[in-house]
């Protein structure tokens, strides 16, 4: 492949590399409030259904932990394959 083909395709990709980027901020930065909103609901209607509220929280922390697991494989995703980079 010659340099300017390699160029021509960088340029013709980089919108949509900037959209997809974008997206994946846009998902990262409004995750914690919907985990929160999602959370709450559950909570909510186990509260409804007759279990105490101290339950209710243990159970929807679970929601949490999900979305730490994934922030945490998104972040080491990143950061391993710049890590990959430099050796």
């Amino acid at each position: 492949m010659s340099a300017g083909s390699v160029m021509s395709t960088v340029l013709k990709s980089s919108p949509y590399l900037a959209r997809m980027s974008l997206d994946l901020f846009w998902m990262y930065i409004t995750l914690g409030s919907r985990v929160r909103k999602t959370r709450k609901a559950f909570e909510n209607q186990l509260i409804m259904e007759g279990m105490s509220k101290a339950d209710a929280k243990r159970l929807s922390a679970c929601f949490e932990g999900l979305k730490n697991n994934i922030t945490g494989m998104l972040k080491q995703g990143v950061t391993g394959s710049f890590r990959q980079r430099q050796s």
